[in-house]
């Protein structure tokens, strides 16, 4: 598809710069651009403009979303044989059918990493949502860098989206109990004491100090401070604001056990010195889960521990809301209270007290 004329390429501009945008761009913006250039060629305006819109993003979570919900978009487009540019109102609404059946890519099972098949379930409610505003969006964005040339309606406009239950939660939450556990298999792993030091540390910044995983592995140990009597994280938050927020003593201790005096670079390394990567979380997390024998261990992500540490402090005697959704970094009270309102649903279930009942005389003699 290299070399479409559906609109002219935007590299004629960018070579009159002494300098290119595309140093400034953000990893996943830069990655976009070199695996849509790979795919049509550097004359075709599609990777310049899609990559200007990740940058144009304002947190990382929004940008790796929405670059990974464009992916999806764009192999569509060329199972249709359309540019992605080129969409109308007919081909948007039938992705949004083609998402409500297409199955997902997994990771195969003893191949390489990296190696990838369709075999999952098809898209949640959720997934299929992003996916389609991550298209809604990059149409958007092309109406705003638009000239003659680029304009035209943003064909997912009027593009229906799953109803999304706002008190529903596909995360399986974890007891104050199974917690514990986890985090004790996470301390005593058997394996040197630097990464098993790592993992706990990580898990008691995302749960005591109620952090969403990316802000975690977003810091640098420039980001620790002290301010008015407290140690601090200076966190970048959801929508890339930047929020102070205070570390107890014991994750404290134990993250300067992990930094072994280091203060520079990545709060959190990979053995060759790198910046620590979710996806190893991911498998890290699981593998403690299963030593730790948790039901959840074949589900369990990082982010099951900020869930968790929202639900245990709603429950604590005393509770206020309002601290709680301070705490979470929440700009909405009611996303907290979802929380409070799932609280005790299931421990609660009247279907516990039938079935005891019926188990006592289902087994009375005869």
């Amino acid at each position: 598809m290299a070399g479409t004329d559906v609109v002219r390429s935007p590299r004629a501009t960018l070579a009159r710069l002494h300098a290119s945008p595309r140093d400034k761009w953000p990893p996943h913006a830069r990655r976009l651009y070199d695996f849509l250039t790979a795919v049509y060629g550097e004359d075709d305006a599609l990777p310049t403009l899609a990559a200007g819109w990740i940058a144009h993003q304002r947190s990382e979570n929004t940008q790796r979303t929405y670059a990974r919900g464009f992916k999806v978009y764009e192999a569509f487009a060329r199972e249709m044989g359309v540019h992605p540019m080129g969409f109308t109102f007919m081909l948007a609404d039938t992705f949004r059918r083609h998402l409500e059946t297409a199955p997902t890519w997994q990771r195969i099972r003893g191949g390489r990493q990296g190696d990838m098949a369709r075999t999952g379930k098809p898209y949640s409610d959720a997934s299929r949502a992003n996916t389609l505003s991550a298209a809604s969006s990059f149409f958007d964005y092309l109406d705003k860098v638009s000239d003659d040339t680029l304009h035209r309606k943003n064909p997912f406009f009027a593009v229906a989206r799953p109803n999304i239950d706002p008190d529903y939660s596909p995360t399986e939450g974890m007891t104050e109990a199974e917690t514990v556990r986890l985090l004790t298999c996470a301390r005593d792993e058997h394996q040197p004491a630097r990464f098993r030091l790592r993992l706990y540390a990580l898990l008691l910044l995302i749960y005591t100090v109620c952090m969403r995983i990316d802000s975690v592995l977003a810091a640098d140990v420039e980001d620790l401070g002290y301010d008015k009597g407290h140690h601090v994280i200076n966190a970048r938050v959801k929508g890339g604001k930047r929020k102070k927020k205070a570390i107890p003593p014991h994750t404290w201790h134990v993250l300067q056990m992990y930094l072994g005096g280091r203060t520079t670079g990545p709060l959190f390394i990979t053995s060759t010195g790198g910046r620590l990567c979710e996806l190893s979380v991911w498998r890290s997390i699981r593998s403690i889960a299963r030593r730790a024998k948790l039901p959840q261990a074949e589900t369990i992500h990082p982010h099951v521990m900020k869930h968790n540490a929202i639900t245990h402090a709603l429950d604590k005697p005393g509770a206020r809301i309002e601290r709680v959704q301070e705490w979470a970094d929440h700009n909405d009270a009611r996303t907290t209270r979802r929380y409070n309102q799932r609280k005790g649903v299931l421990d609660n279930s009247p279907g516990y007290d039938l079935a005891r009942d019926l188990a006592a005389a289902l087994t009375e003699p005869d």
